[in-house]
């Protein structure tokens, strides 16, 4: 159990082991799967990237400025279920380091870091796409998922094409990118039963929302 701001949370490490990050071998991206999707929209994914995943679940748990916020909601303001660190300044290295390394690989930085705290199955996020679709049409957008395994979905805006339906593992990775903010929706819904997880999100400076 982690007893931090973000309240007592219990989850269950992997049976794989529990290693440090400064430990595990580099991180590589040289596994990452494309899936062209509409309009030109496409979603790569890496499974297993990040070498210990727990150990930086923990570390993220403990460091991560936690807040909760409100969005406006037909004629009133809620509490959006789940806690987020926009902007994390001082992000651990090993978060530091991926952000570089995708910024090289899609040659545009994508290092700005903020992160996502889904604590149990209760918690989770609407339909969107980010705010960088008003002020950019294509754009990249990286997500590393920490912790436990939650549905991550994505919906074409206005149908026709068939959704897709992700589980990403802890230490996965998913980039969404060309067109995906503005030609696509992605969430993260709410279940019977979750662990808690954790997103980091990788995306250009100045975009503050998930």
């Amino acid at each position: 159990m982690s007893r931090t701001q973000a309240g007592s949370l219990e989850w269950q490490p992997s049976i794989l082991g529990f290693d440090a990050p400064g430990d595990s071998p580099p991180v590589s991206l040289g596994g990452l799967h494309r899936t062209e999707l509409s309009q030109g929209a496409w979603l790569d994914t890496a499974a297993a990237l990040m070498p210990g995943p727990d150990a930086l679940f923990e570390q993220v748990l403990r460091a991560a400025p936690w807040s909760s916020h409100e969005r406006p909601m037909y004629d009133r303001m809620v509490v959006e279920p789940r806690l987020t660190a926009h902007q994390w300044r001082r992000p651990p290295g090993a978060l530091r380091l991926l952000g570089v390394l995708l910024s090289e690989h899609y040659g545009l930085d994508i290092g700005a870091v903020s992160a996502n705290l889904y604590r149990s199955g209760a918690d989770s996020v609407a339909w969107h796409g980010d705010r960088i679709r008003h002020r950019r049409g294509r754009t990249v957008v990286a997500v590393l998922s920490l912790g436990s395994a939650r549905r991550f979905l994505l919906r074409p805006v206005g149908g026709g094409t068939p959704s897709v339906r992700l589980l990403p593992a802890s230490g996965d990775l998913l980039v969404m990118g060309g067109t995906c903010q503005r030609t696509w929706q992605h969430c993260v819904p709410k279940c019977v039963s979750a662990g808690p997880r954790i997103s980091i999100m990788f995306r250009e400076p100045q975009v503050t929302t998930t």
